[in-house]
């Protein structure tokens, strides 16, 4: 699945002096967490890359978000409190 979602990853940059460092789609300052926001507020994917939220991206950007915030979550390390 890695190599199958690196493509998408590669869309995604981050670099020191643009956005406070945050994970951005690249060529843009439309950061991850934007677009995480959206999807999890219900928007789809035509919503999010309209010209009511971000035209400048497209349905590949939104997926390489997705992509992203997976990549994060299966490497996290998590101690259960319970």
């Amino acid at each position: 699945m890695a190599d199958q979602q690196q493509p998408l990853l590669n869309r995604i940059v981050v670099s020191r002096d643009i956005c406070h460092g945050k994970p951005r789609i690249d060529g843009t300052r439309v950061m991850v967490h934007q677009v995480l926001g959206l999807l999890a507020a219900g928007k789809s994917i035509d919503e999010i890359t309209s010209s009511e939220y971000f035209p400048d991206i497209t349905p590949d950007d939104v997926l390489a978000c997705l992509a992203y915030a997976s990549r994060i979550v299966e490497n996290d390390t998590v101690i259960p409190t319970a």
